[in-house]
């Protein structure tokens, strides 16, 4: 029986596609929206977010390289925005940081994942 996990077809895509609307909701909510956290919640929810997106990315069968240049970019457009009227929040570049680490630490555990998972 194979593992979910080796599987690259609908729920995998799925996954991917629900963590990205999620993202969005996230990273472009008003700034009304936005809960109060304490400091550096935020930074946990940047890396979290991204990791999640390379960790479904991948399942979905998108390729490593791919994965990380993309969502490297994204993070950074979408601090770019968050500090623009369009959004009405503050880029900060500690928050690309943390999504650049949720995106290179998802990218490995991948990896590493992938190295005792049979291929098909």
């Amino acid at each position: 029986m194979t593992s979910r996990l080796t599987q690259r077809g609908a729920l995998a895509r799925g996954a991917f596609v629900v963590t990205t609307l999620v993202s969005l909701a996230v990273l472009f909510a008003p700034p009304s929206d936005v809960p109060a956290a304490p400091p550096g919640v935020d930074k946990v929810v940047h890396l979290s977010l991204f990791l999640a997106l390379a960790l479904t990315a991948r399942w979905a069968g998108v390729g490593r390289q791919v994965t990380a240049v993309t969502l490297l970019v994204y993070a950074a457009v979408s601090e770019v925005l968050q500090g623009t009227d369009l959004v009405g929040r503050d880029a900060e570049l500690l928050d690309w940081v943390a999504d650049a680490t949720g995106v290179l630490l998802g990218v490995a555990l991948w990896a590493v994942s992938a190295r005792g998972r049979p291929t098909r």
